[in-house]
Order: C-alpha cells, then structure tokens, then sequence
C-alpha cells in the first residue's frame, strides 16, 4: 500500500486501516486492563454492574479519541500553510465539517460520561437529574468533564462558523478552544496531595495535549493529506519536526507523572510497585506502547521522508497505520490507568 491512493475503493480501505486500528487498539486496550483491574465482589457491598464496570472506561477512550480527532483536524490549517490555497482548500473543506461532527461527539461523550460517573458512585441505583447535579457540584471528576462539554459546544459552533467562512474564522482560535478542552481531562483521573500537585498537574496536561496533537496530526494528514503527492511532500516535513517534539514531551511528561503520582503515594514503594501493583503494570504496558512508536517514528522521517519529499511513492499510510494502532494502545492503557489504585 502506497501514500498515493488514487481509486476511491482504495480511499476507503485506507481509512478502515487507519480508523480501525486506531479504535480497536483503543478498546482493546482498556477493556483487557479493566478486566485485569476489576476489584471482587464482596458480599454486602454493592459495586457497579458490568454495564457501568465496562461501559464507563469504554466511553471515556471514545471521549479522548474524538477529542484527539477535533485536535487534529484544527491543527490543520497551520501544518498545511496558506501559501497555496488552491491545494489546500479542498482539503479544509472536507475537514472543517469532520471537526464539527467529531466535537458534537465529545460534548455528547462527555455528558455520558458524568452520567456513568454518577452510577458508579451510586451503585444499585438509575442516576436522576438530582443524583447528577449533586455529582457534578461535589466531585472535581464531574465538574472537568463538564467543562470538557463546553468547550467542545464552544469549538462546535465556531467550527460552522468555519465551514460557512472558511479560514476566516482563525485556526488559532479553533485550535486554543480545542486545546482548553483537553485542560480538564487530567483532572478526572489521580490527585496527589502534596506540594508537588501543581507540577505533576502541568506535567499532565503538557502530556495531554503533546500526544493529542501528534497522534491528531498524524491521522488527519494520512486520511485528507497522503493521497496528494506534492501536497504530502510539503506537509509531513513540517508535522515530523511537531511530531519529534511532541514525542520527546509525551515520553518526559508521561514517565515524570506516573513514577512521581506513585513515589508521591504513602505506602508504595519503588521500583517494586511497578510489578506488584495494577497501575505500576499499566504505567509500564504505557511506557512499553510509547517506547514501540520510537522505531515506526524514525522509520517514517529517516527513511520514507526522502523519499516522499522526492515524490515517490512509499508504504507510509501502511506504517502509519501501525503507529496508530499503538497509540490506540497507549490511549486505552492510559485511560485505564485514572481508575487504577496505587496503593
């Protein structure tokens, strides 16, 4: 399989690749860690059905995946530029409505989402409107989530604005609206309290948002981009230096807030923890994933860069499609590790 994907059938087969595993890498990911996490039943306390045991990890790796999606598709318009808009504006087109779609999806997964928190903190019992309000004013968990939604109602209707009058509308504007969105999805996973909360916090969101943009970024320019040749070769020169970037901050960040939130945690110690306690074994099935993209990494700007500048065509999608795969991976392991107990 190619970069230049010319026949539809061929374009369609190449979203199934990239889209499939990315999503399944994903969901695999966070329901084998939820099995393996589950806590037994002890008789006379009630715990969450499998409905909100499962369902809950489930929706919040969709939640994160649209959230990527929006992220990507916003950065867009920088990493094509605007020096040759005869090129680029058909692919805008077909992007700025896919960024809509995918930030009503969020705001909707996000809303779900609070439902779902609010069951597993009342087992037995059909969360009400009462039950979710009373959730969301006392948990942080249900306030982030909440804000999550807005900014991504916020994104949407600027996002209609942007399909009515194109670039117009600042891609600026799209991507710091995108970007604030993510700001509270750290919130809902650990706390630690110590002096060290608010570097450990900051280091989770620069994590967030670094692999939200490189993991975007590379699905939406292999789905709207790589079937152009001369476009490809203009385009992935400028994403592989975000993407060198974004995954020395996604390595750094990741591994200062996993081994710090455990360090940091009374009763555990390191490096044992890492193989005795679900989320050490998680923090490293993470770091595992993150340390695999390395090689498929270097090989796509090493070795198939060249060659794209050159024209010619390469297996990119093909390699793409692997890389993504183990981001799934990642997401689905890193989504499984904010319900994990550390101690």
């Amino acid at each position: 399989m190619t970069a230049t994907l010319e026949r539809a059938p061929e374009a369609v087969s190449v979203r199934r690749l990239l889209i499939g595993g990315f999503v399944s890498g994903a969901l695999l990911a966070v329901l084998a860690a939820t099995t393996m996490t589950a806590e037994k039943a002890v008789p006379g306390i009630a715990v969450p059905g499998p409905l909100v045991e499962y369902g809950l990890p489930v929706l919040r790796v969709l939640l994160d995946l649209a959230a990527v999606a929006v992220v990507g598709l916003s950065l867009l318009p920088r990493i094509l530029g605007f020096d040759d808009p005869e090129r680029t504006e058909p692919v805008m087109r077909r992007a700025r409505p896919a960024a809509v779609t995918f930030a009503w999806a969020w705001a909707v997964l996000a809303l779900v989402v609070i439902v779902f928190q609010t069951a597993q903190l009342n087992p037995g019992t059909v969360p009400t409107p009462a039950l979710i309000a009373q959730y969301v004013s006392r948990f942080g968990n249900g306030q982030g989530m909440l804000f999550s939604a807005a900014c991504a109602l916020a994104y949407a209707g600027i996002g209609l604005l942007a399909v009515r009058f194109g670039e117009k509308v600042p891609a600026e504007l799209r991507i710091v609206v995108a970007f604030f969105g993510l700001l509270p999805i750290p919130v809902t996973g650990h706390a630690v309290n110590s002096v060290w909360h608010d570097p450990i916090m900051i280091s989770m969101e620069l994590h967030v948002m670094g692999s939200a943009a490189w993991t975007g970024g590379l699905l939406v320019i292999m789905l709207l981009v790589a079937r152009d040749r001369e476009l490809l070769a203009a385009v992935l020169p400028r994403f592989s230096r975000l993407a060198t970037l974004a995954l020395a901050l996604v390595s750094l960040s990741g591994l200062v807030t996993g081994l710090a939130s455990m360090a940091l945690t009374p009763g555990v110690e390191l490096p044992g923890a890492l193989l005795n306690r679900d989320y050490g074994l998680l923090l490293l099935a993470k770091a595992g994933c993150v340390a695999l993209l390395i090689p498929f990494a270097a090989h796509i700007r090493f070795r198939l860069l060249p060659r794209i500048a050159a024209r010619q065509g390469t297996a990119v999608v093909a390699w793409a499609a692997a890389e993504l795969t183990v981001m799934g991976l990642a997401y689905g392991f890193a989504v499984a590790l904010t319900t994990a107990s550390i101690s």
